[in-house]
């Protein structure tokens, strides 16, 4: 059965090698919880830009940010993991 897909969010830009980077590397992570990610782009949205500018690619679980610039797999594994435990 897969699991419940995590609320993940990854604030970011079309044109961002970085967003690139964290999104492929996100990738095995959200294949082993059965995870999906939404992203957004901070370009589209004036608050979300005020918020995220220099800082993307920032990424967010439940609403507590994990990661920016770079994937914390660590981190973003153990959010994962607490929320398939909570989720039984």
């Amino acid at each position: 059965m897969m699991s419940q897909a995590a609320p993940l969010t990854l604030y970011g830009r079309a044109w961002c090698h970085l967003c690139d980077d964290m999104r492929a590397a996100l990738e095995p992570l959200l294949a082993e919880f059965g995870a999906q990610v939404e992203v957004m782009d901070v370009g589209s949205d004036p608050v979300l830009e005020a918020r995220y500018n220099e800082r993307v690619p920032v990424l967010v679980c439940d609403g507590v940010e994990l990661c920016h610039y770079y994937l914390d797999a660590a981190r973003v594994r153990a959010a994962l993991a607490m929320r398939v435990v909570t989720s039984r």
